[in-house]
């Protein structure tokens, strides 16, 4: 019977080890598992991360397009206290100068109209000034050449205008 009892005792022992192993294993993920995770995460990433690119393509042309309004206005500022609009070789560097143009009057002066970092568009490309324009005929012309900051282009590299 001593002998009998051991064995019991000895079987409840080796359960009671097989039990704690079992409850040890399903704590852990295994290499599979985690592999099959990766996987799907990656998946989703390679379908949503080209549509988050191309949004903020299209912001970026947004934005720019809010900075040559803003550049327009201060032209038009420029246009009210000067009685013209800054010739192509001033450009718009005179839209930050504290100094009146030799032609206008000290008292109509009310510049600087803008600060430097607004002449540049999201490329950190600077915006052309074209005096006499040709997509606006008998006003002037805004142009950012876009990301590749050369003439034309298609996509995030086409060439923005003024309206």
């Amino acid at each position: 019977m001593i002998v009998r009892g051991l064995r019991t005792k000895n079987r409840r022992f080796w359960k009671g080890i097989q039990m704690e192993r079992m409850k040890r294993e399903e704590k852990a993920f295994t290499i599979v598992e985690l592999l099959v995770v990766i996987l799907i995460i990656s998946m989703l990433a390679a379908f949503v991360a080209p549509r988050m690119f191309r949004g903020l393509g299209k912001a970026k042309r947004d934005i720019t397009k809010a900075k040559m309004a803003n550049i327009e206005s201060a032209l038009f500022r420029f246009y009210t206290d000067c009685g013209r609009y800054p010739d192509d070789s001033e450009g718009l560097e005179i839209l930050l100068s504290v100094e009146p143009p030799e032609d206008a009057e000290e008292d109509n002066w009310h510049g600087p109209y803008l600060k430097r970092s607004e002449l540049l568009d999201e490329w950190d490309n600077p915006y052309i000034y074209v005096e006499e324009g040709e997509i606006t005929p008998g006003s002037f012309d805004l142009i950012s050449y876009g990301a590749d900051g050369q003439e034309g282009g298609e996509g995030d590299d086409e060439d923005i205008y003024n309206d």
